[in-house]
């Protein structure tokens, strides 16, 4: 985070139990009201407002330190050494005396009677870096916490759970929180204050972070008691608050149906129709709010509300081309950073995060579907392309992240945010030259810098004289204005993003973080899957230029194929049908969470539709029934985040935001809907009852705040449906007509349906619908002997007559 977040446990927490309190999600904020009798006191620390501290300081105060860790001897080495996370062993040659989260923490905690300094973060984390370097790897500051504290580096992205409760201690209080959070716990792990970047000395007339280990120190040796109960009631009134329970078994008559226009009209308010997106800078590129959009006006249009369903289509879209023609994207090597610090989507913060990057395809590939326009198809393949050159591991897993900072150049001392994906006119001149002219009017680029569209975009002139390339201008005004043919403009274009490419390689790499999380990997599966299919609707003249590699739509199914076949080798346990949360070299220690269920779900419908065998179908079916064994509260309703089983974590939390991740259960709603529509009889009308029971108790949410929950109201509206259109193909698996038909099955945007294809000659698949839907199986006897793939749309209990080419089928789907 780029302010000072100081969260002191008395005065705060009193505020805490008093009156309505902060956001346990980031955006929007939410309130929660509890009860109190909390007792009053005095506390050792004086009331500290947050004031920001600009990234322009604080990096430059991290720049003046040199880190140890770029040494080749080490001078320390803690435990960190042996673990396998990444972020971990950033820390592993701090000398700080880390320890991983774990019991043997916990017990010397306990044997020296002192706090817990808890710090967790991820290893692409910008500030996590800058605090790293200014306190993690001083002396003094390595002094206080030894002897003072015991110390434990926790990976968010390893523990969300560990995070999670942590976290929404930080945001009770304070009403936001970041990364990285550093909290301070009792030995029994209750949370006594907490915030998030500390600098390292005092400034702007408030303790920095040694004057305050001093004062929390001071404060456990004579105010432990009161520090105590203070986390103790902390916990207890955020665990009644997060776990909440259906009072019905379904949402009340009219909810389902009007949630989604509810949530359309409140992101409407915020809509940004200058640069597109919804709400001011930072921007992020929070795709539940695409899907909800498009299929609130989906929606719409069914209801022959036209103009409004234009209206709304066409923010989304604006929306689209403002991320894609943005520097939050990455015009050179594909893909897309992490959020704008503007307003206009200029200058990033510039890690990459697979979360992103799945459900980013994903909704430019509903933008192509939906429009026809290949500029959607462009974006999307170009995520997926940089997923497929940059994230894949050999054996089919895709990696978590890339780092925001490296090294401007090999033997730098430090290194700087963005020093990889940023430019200067000088060196596009000589990388390009004769094309140079024309490249630098196209993105803009300025021999003093272009990061002065907004205020916000340098506001310390970090970036003086560098170039965060943007598309400004349209492309054939361009083009015209070269004279140059709209193709040979694009090539020209194409090739210039080639050759600055091939240069950029020769730069030091961001860090990569190579762990392969279950939950991601879902959501990117899923990404990869559609577009096998979607992206068959191109027009065959269709030819993209670099970083696109113009490979076969068929390409992407097979990378979507290897990466669940990785997680089922090596994270999953076909005797338990038990997930892991996460591999590098080797399963990590935590088991698998509600997220790494339902979006890896998610992620088999989607391959097992767009043409994965009916092996994804079987596994999915399984997943959700040992996501419901796991986590379902078979009493209260909805999805726990957590097993329940590790007392070191102390909530077990519903979640229902749906932020930079959807959260778990407004994925399983979608879920239990989709599966209902495959399956027959008691197993689907469970199904439904389930995702019914989901709803109802988030009932207060998407009637009050709907804006935090946009996939969920989505799933509200989906479960209103009488009747999800299902789509039945029928031929053989290994006819490239049935390819065909299943691309014209998704050919045509419609959240709302369900594709079941089938081989009649596969006795592995007849018998799986035997068993699960036998009307599915008695339409493929009914057309076993067909020479072509046999196609019937069914909904309301009627099927429309067969259909043997994909145009028809087009026709079909289209009405």
């Amino acid at each position: 985070m780029k302010g000072l977040h100081l969260l002191l446990s008395s005065s705060i927490l009193h505020r805490f139990a008093s009156r309505s309190i902060a956001s346990l999600s980031s955006l929007p904020t939410r309130r929660i009201r509890v009860r109190t009798n909390y007792p009053s006191f005095s506390f050792p620390f004086s009331p500290i407002i947050s004031r920001p501290i600009s990234s322009g300081k604080v990096l430059a105060m991290a720049e003046e330190t040199s880190s140890s860790t770029l040494s080749t001897t080490q001078k320390h080495t803690n435990r960190l050494a042996a673990e396998h996370s990444p972020y971990l062993l950033q820390h592993a040659h701090n000398p700080v005396d880390w320890y991983p989260w774990g019991e043997e923490a916990f017990e010397v905690a306990r044997k020296r009677d002192v706090p817990i300094f808890l710090s967790i973060g991820y290893s692409t984390c910008h500030w996590c870096h800058v605090m790293e370097v200014e306190s993690f790897e001083d002396e003094e500051v390595a002094k206080l916490l030894n002897d003072s504290f015991v110390s434990i580096k926790v990976d968010r992205e390893e523990r969300p759970d560990v995070d999670k409760v942590y976290m929404s201690f930080v945001q009770a209080l304070y009403g936001g929180g970041g990364w990285p959070l550093s909290v301070f716990l009792s030995p029994d792990l209750k949370p006594l204050m907490g915030g998030t970047y500390f600098p390292p000395n005092d400034n702007y007339g408030r303790p920095g972070f040694k004057t305050l280990l001093k004062k929390v120190k001071d404060a456990w040796d004579s105010k432990r008691d009161t520090l105590v109960k203070s986390g103790t009631y902390a916990i207890e009134e955020l665990s009644k608050a997060l776990s909440a329970k259906a009072v019905t078994d379904k949402l009340t008559d009219g909810l389902s149906q009007a949630a989604a226009s509810i949530c359309a009209k409140q992101l409407s308010r915020s809509y940004d129709s200058e640069f597109g997106g919804f709400g001011s800078a930072p921007k992020f590129p929070r795709p539940v709010e695409i899907q909800l959009m498009l299929y609130h006006s989906k929606k719409l249009k069914e209801s022959e509300e036209t103009s409004e369903a234009d209206e709304v289509q066409s923010m989304v879209l604006f929306s689209l081309q403002g991320m894609a023609n943005g520097g939050m994207h990455d015009h050179i090597g594909g893909g897309f950073h992490r959020y704008s610090v503007d307003e206009c989507w200029h200058v990033p913060h510039f890690e990459k995060m697979l979360y992103d990057q799945g459900q980013l395809a994903n909704v430019y590939l509903d933008g192509f579907i939906i429009t026809k326009d290949v500029m959607y198809s462009y974006v999307a393949r170009d995520i997926l392309d940089y997923l497929r050159r940059d994230m894949i591991a050999p054996e089919g897993g895709i990696f978590s992240a890339e780092d925001a900072d490296s090294f401007e150049f090999e033997g730098a001392k430090r290194k700087k945010e963005g020093a990889f994906y940023i430019w200067t006119s000088d060196e596009i001149d000589e990388v390009l030259v004769e094309n140079a002219d024309l490249f630098k009017e196209h993105y803009y680029v300025k021999k003093s810098g272009n990061c002065d569209l907004s205020s916000r975009s340098d506001p310390h002139n970090e970036f003086a004289g560098k170039n965060v390339l943007i598309e400004r201008n349209e492309l054939s005004a361009m083009a015209s204005k070269f004279s140059l043919s709209i193709e040979k403009y694009q090539e020209i274009l194409g090739e210039c993003r080639r050759k600055l490419f091939n240069v950029r390689l020769k730069r030091p790499k961001p860090h990569l973080d190579d762990k392969i999380i279950v939950s991601w990997n879902g959501l990117v599966i899923s990404s990869f899957a559609r577009a096998s299919k979607i992206l068959k609707a191109e027009p065959e003249s269709t030819k993209y230029s670099f970083p696109v590699v113009n490979s076969q739509p068929e390409d992407y199914l097979e990378v979507a194929e290897k990466a669940a076949s990785f997680i089922r080798g090596n994270l999953y346990d076909e005797q338990s049908h038990r997930l892991q949360h996460s591999y590098r070299k080797g399963p990590s220690k935590a088991p698998a969470f509600l997220d790494d269920y339902a979006f890896l779900i998610t992620g088999l419908l989607d391959l097992y539709e767009n043409g994965g065998g009916i092996d994804c179908l079987k596994w999915a079916i399984e997943l959700q029934d040992m996501q419901d064994e796991l986590y379902l509260d078979r009493e209260g309703g909805a999805y726990f985040n957590t097993q329940g089983q590790d007392p070191s974590v102390l909530l077990r939390v519903k979640e229902d935001h749906d932020g930079a991740e959807p959260s778990g259960n407004s994925v399983s709603a979608i879920n239990l809907v989709r599966l209902a529509s495959i399956v027959a009889g008691e197993k689907a009308n469970s199904y439904l009852n389930t995702a019914q029971r989901l709803l109802a108790v988030f009932e207060l949410r998407l009637r009050e705040m709907a804006v935090a929950v946009p996939l969920m109201c989505c799933a509200a509206d989906m479960i209103s449906v009488p009747s999800r259109k299902q789509v039945v193909l029928v031929g053989s698996k290994s006819s490239a007509e049935l390819n065909t038909m299943l691309s014209a099955a998704h050919s045509v945007y419609d959240p709302n349906k369900t594709v079941i294809h089938i081989d009649p000659s596969s006795s592995d698949e007849m018998e799986f619908w035997e068993e699960h839907n036998s009307n599915v199986a008695e339409m493929a006897k009914r057309n076993r002997n067909s020479e072509k793939v046999v196609a019937l749309v069914c909904q309301h209990f009627t099927c429309s007559p067969p259909v043997f080419d994909s145009s028809s089928l087009t026709r079909l789907l289209s009405k």
